[in-house]
């Protein structure tokens, strides 16, 4: 039998509360499972001790029996120290969408345009009038 650490859905709508549950993979997330091992409340506040309560002897016994926990109960479990911690890498979460791109390269473009003026050598229109004044006496 497979089994997973994850989480299972309580509470009501728009307020989640969630149990902590060693369940067969093959069961239903809010199904049937073997053991409650704790509870999550994420709208308590993230640095609350009654945010994440977890049973560690047993879910330390559930590991030992092979179970695999969810990426979430996973992350619980590294905050409280029981897994080694894993190196997650999502490079694309940092890189701007294509119409941000678009929009910082039209803005560059602009200020280039802006900078260019501006830096451009002056013209003496003054000489100039001055020259053709002279030219006609």
């Amino acid at each position: 039998m497979a089994m997973k650490l994850r989480l299972a859905r309580g509470g009501s709508k728009k307020r989640p509360y969630y149990s902590i549950v060693a369940a067969d993979s093959r069961m239903p997330r809010d199904g049937r499972f073997k053991e409650k091992l704790g509870t999550y409340a994420p709208m308590l506040a993230k640095d609350d001790e009654n945010r994440v309560k977890m049973d560690m002897e047993r879910v330390q016994y559930w590991l030992d029996q092979g179970a695999v926990p969810t990426d979430r109960v996973a992350r619980m479990l590294e905050a409280a120290g029981t897994l080694p911690k894993k190196d997650r890498a999502n490079l694309k979460k940092g890189e701007p969408g294509k119409q941000a791109v678009k929009r910082a390269e039209e803005k560059a473009a602009k200020q280039k345009a802006i900078d260019d003026a501006a830096n451009a050598p002056k013209e003496a229109p003054v000489e100039e009038a001055t020259e053709e004044t002279a030219a006609q006496e």
